[in-house]
């Protein structure tokens, strides 16, 4: 059960106080500001893909497959990440 004696508290905080709370956990997830936003971008999921065999270190295999279901599907977004960053350092 979830512990919510702490929720009075977090009311009582000024939004400095929370995003300095924030900036201060290591383990907070980054704010989505508007910068974030403008280089975002909207992904079609249903690009073709090829089925390959590939050997990949057994601790980064069992990082991807302790998230559960489509683990596959995961390291197949980072690499697309890092697709997407080295052509725009390209450009």
């Amino acid at each position: 059960m979830e512990d919510k004696s702490d929720w009075g508290r977090v009311g009582a905080l000024s939004d400095e106080e929370i995003e300095r709370a924030i900036a201060d956990d290591p383990d907070a997830a980054p704010v989505l500001d508007e910068a974030f936003w403008r280089n975002a971008e909207i992904l079609d999921p249903r690009h073709e893909k090829s089925t390959i065999t590939m050997r990949v270190d057994d601790d980064v295999l069992n990082f991807f497959k302790l998230g559960g279901p489509g683990y596959q599907s995961r390291m197949n977004a980072v690499l697309r990440a890092y697709v997407y960053a080295r052509r725009e350092k390209a450009r």
